[in-house]
């Protein structure tokens, strides 16, 4: 079971792995990753240690696993945005599809922010720093001007945010997350209008 953007919980469906992976989420997530045993994760599963073994031989494979899972939608959508024309309309797609893979992996990104040492020992951070800057490069022109690269970069970060902060907000979850995207999406907007705004014309000295 996994905790959403706004508190609630929810129950991946899925199989005996999914499960797992699951349970030792929550578990990390009440108690801590250190605290947290392979025996503690069967006996919330109902399980012996010997049938989580046959899925998982530690805490590591596990965690690995959930970030490999729950980011494969970032990767196949940056696929995707390699694939189209840099236009507006792909970048508020690409804007639009990373706010549904960020929900969806909310309780994923939330252990890793809690759990940053952890983390970084696992390189998990590495992996997802780098698909960070693969999107990045897609919503924003090679030659934008600084202000539009911030522009860009802060939509991607707005999205981050809404995760971590909006839940502090009173208001309806749904509304909180089309807020926050609609931000996100006016950033990208002005940077891609500000990059291809036609120049002005030259005066004519003669």
């Amino acid at each position: 079971m996994g905790v959403t953007m706004d508190g609630t919980k929810h129950q991946r469906r899925g199989d005996t792995r999914q499960r797992i992976q699951d349970v030792a989420l929550e578990l990390f997530a009440e108690q801590g990753y250190e605290k947290t045993s392979l025996r503690e994760i069967a006996e919330h599963l109902g399980v012996t240690k010997a049938a989580l073994y046959y899925h998982f031989k530690t805490k590591e494979e596990i965690i690995v696993s959930l970030f490999e899972d729950l980011t494969r939608p970032v990767e196949e959508l940056i696929e995707w945005g390699k694939a189209q024309p840099r236009t507006l309309e792909t970048k508020q797609e690409i804007v639009r599809r990373y706010s549904r893979s960020l929900t969806a992996a909310a309780p994923l990104f939330r252990f890793m922010q809690e759990n940053q040492a952890t983390v970084r020992e696992l390189r998990i951070g590495d992996t997802f720093k780098d698909r960070m800057h693969r999107l990045r490069d897609i919503v924003m022109d090679p030659d934008a001007e600084l202000i539009d690269q911030v522009r860009c970069l802060s939509a991607l970060f707005t999205l981050h945010a809404g995760m971590f902060v909006m839940q502090d907000l009173e208001g309806d979850p749904e509304k909180k997350r089309a807020a926050v995207l609609e931000v996100a999406v006016d950033l990208v907007t002005q940077a891609h209008e500000s990059a291809h705004r036609p120049s002005a014309a030259p005066e004519d000295g003669s």
